[in-house]
């Protein structure tokens, strides 16, 4: 298991990432922060990122916050 602490910037042109040290990340995400669907579009995001299936991401914390704890099963 492994956790990383993301800073998500909703809205943007594209997704990407944008900073990342060791143990956080900072990702622009292109859908809007309305019904999940900023963290729909981030888990599937990570899941292509880091080539894995998005049923092992978990958001733990940050639901609804601009800053997430996510989890890597």
């Amino acid at each position: 298991m492994k956790y990383l602490k993301i800073k998500v910037i909703p809205n943007a042109k594209k997704n990407e990432i944008v900073e990342n040290s060791d143990n956080f990340m900072r990702i622009k995400i292109s859908a809007p922060p309305v019904n999940g669907k900023a963290n729909k579009e981030l888990i599937k995001f990570l899941a292509k990122h880091f080539n894995i299936k998005k049923s092992a991401i978990i958001i733990k914390s940050g639901e609804k916050s601009k800053i997430k704890i996510i989890q890597i099963v």
